[in-house]
C-alpha cells in the first residue's frame, strides 16, 4: 500500500496531467475558430486563459509556503473561471460545433471544483504545534 505522501504525489501528478490535456484541447479548439475578427480575438483570449492553468499549477506545486500555494492555486482558479466565460461565449455565438465546446465546459467545471476543494482543504489545515504536556 502506498503511503500518504506517495498518494498525494500521484494525485498532484494526475491533476497536472489533466490540466495539460485541458490546455491541449483549448489549443485545438482555438485552431477551429473562424479566421474572422471575432474568431481571432476569442482564439487569442482563450489561448491565454485556457493554457495558463497547467503551468500555474506546476508553479503552485513548487510553492514556498502555504500562503504562496494558496495564492498560486487561486491564479489557476481565476484562469479557469475566465476560460469558462470564453467557452460560454463560443457556445452561445455558435462559432463552432457545440459538442466540442460542451465537453470542454464540463471538464473546465470539474477542474474548477477540484481546485476550489484544494484551496478550501489547504486553508482549513492548521499547522501542527507540539505542545508540552502539562502535569
Amino acid at each position: 500500500m502506498a503511503n500518504q505522501p506517495e498518494q498525494t504525489q500521484e494525485r498532484a501528478d494526475g491533476l497536472e496531467e489533466r490540466l495539460i490535456e485541458f490546455a491541449v484541447s483549448i489549443i485545438r479548439l482555438s485552431n477551429k475558430l473562424p479566421n474572422t475578427p471575432s474568431g481571432k480575438h476569442i482564439a487569442g483570449q482563450i489561448l491565454r486563459s485556457g493554457t495558463s492553468p497547467a503551468p500555474n499549477y506546476g508553479e503552485a506545486r513548487g510553492a514556498e509556503s502555504r500562503s504562496d500555494f494558496i495564492h498560486k492555486l487561486s491564479i489557476v482558479l481565476k484562469e479557469l473561471n475566465e476560460t469558462s466565460i470564453w467557452l460560454r461565449m463560443i457556445d452561445k455565438s455558435n462559432l463552432i460545433s457545440s459538442e466540442n465546446v460542451l465537453e470542454l465546459m464540463n471538464e473546465n467545471n470539474e477542474l474548477c471544483r477540484i481546485i476550489t476543494a484544494s484551496i478550501k482543504t489547504i486553508r482549513s489545515g492548521r499547522p501542527k504545534i507540539d505542545k508540552p504536556t502539562v502535569r
